[in-house]
């Protein structure tokens, strides 16, 4: 890609942003902010619908998170992989 930086590319890299609950957050290099959290009936991390849910937002606006197609996932790496699908959407949504 012409003009594309190499951090522009690199999928997101995703850390813990609470221990005891399952949260994790990301964000791109271009702006964008996801976060993966974990729910279960039981409580033993967030209490809701069992799954990964996946949300995104721009990341210097003060706009709510817009919930990820697919989402609650059954595991980690498909929420993931939607997060990185959503930001090639997002990217190429940009660039027209």
């Amino acid at each position: 890609m012409v003009g594309t930086s190499y951090a522009s590319k690199m999928p997101l890299q995703f850390h813990r942003t609470v221990e005891q609950i399952g949260i994790w957050s990301a964000s791109s290099a271009d702006g964008f902010s996801f976060v993966v959290s974990y729910a279960s009936r039981t409580g033993e991390s967030l209490l809701g619908r069992p799954g990964f849910m996946a949300t995104w937002r721009p990341l210097y606006a003060n706009r709510p998170a817009i919930r990820i197609v697919g989402a609650p996932f059954k595991t980690f790496a498909e929420a993931e992989e939607a997060c990185n699908s959503t930001l090639k959407v997002l990217r190429n949504d940009r660039r027209a």
